[in-house]
């Protein structure tokens, strides 16, 4: 068994920060897209620039000095209870992964913040490590393999839409945390939903991979 983690808004209570930040880039580019913060959720940074700006050097430059120093300034707050998860995690010897859209750029940050997050895991894979990146499994399916532990075996933590649908697609069990979208609108895409980790258990780990293995 082994558990894989999304990092915004599922380890980092950073999402409603970055919807900030990307509302206005919608705003002033794609004024059209009231919903553009949503429709980036879980794409990295090469993927939006793709798909919404492709050709526009200078408007792709302005955009990334932009996030490099949003991040910088960024609080990286826990989410709630989730250090004492991975703490009970370590202690039955259950491996931990991340598996982030966010790039090394960006991580350096979360670094600087947090330089303890590298002892809560064992395997950190980011936006330079999944090839294709969310919705596709790729990451998860990679952080499996680096963790020796077979995907049906795998519980996934994720918020956004396409995390959530990458987590189903490597084939194991999937947590949705209820930051990023309300629970009612995660329901039909995961197996259990949960507010946080404050309640959610080890244990809680084991029934539900028990349930999923058992359809």
């Amino acid at each position: 068994m082994a558990a894989l983690f999304d990092l915004d808004g599922v380890v980092f209570d950073t999402e409603r920060q970055y919807t900030v930040y990307w509302q206005q880039v919608g705003l002033r580019y794609h004024p059209t897209l009231t919903d553009f913060a949503q429709r980036i959720k879980g794409r990295t940074l090469v993927e939006i620039f793709q798909a919404y700006f492709d050709g526009q050097m200078e408007a792709q430059a302005e955009i990334s000095r932009g996030l490099v120093d949003f991040e910088s300034r960024m609080h990286y707050d826990y989410i709630p209870g989730v250090e004492a998860f991975l703490d009970e995690l370590r202690r039955h010897g259950v491996p931990r992964a991340v598996v982030t859209s966010s790039n090394r750029a960006k991580m350096a940050c979360v670094y600087r913040a947090r330089p303890e997050l590298t002892t809560h895991f064992d395997a950190i894979l980011v936006a330079e490590d999944l090839g294709r990146s969310k919705p596709h499994p790729d990451g998860y399916l990679r952080a499996a393999e680096r963790l020796g532990v077979a995907p049906e075996r795998c519980v996934v933590f994720e918020d956004s839409f396409t995390g959530l649908e990458a987590g189903r697609r490597a084939g194991g069990a999937v947590v949705g945390l209820a930051t990023t979208n309300p629970a009612e609108a995660i329901a039909d895409r995961c197996d259990r939903v949960i507010d946080d980790f404050r309640t959610f258990t080890v244990g809680d780990m084991v029934s539900l991979l028990q349930t999923i293995n058992r359809r």
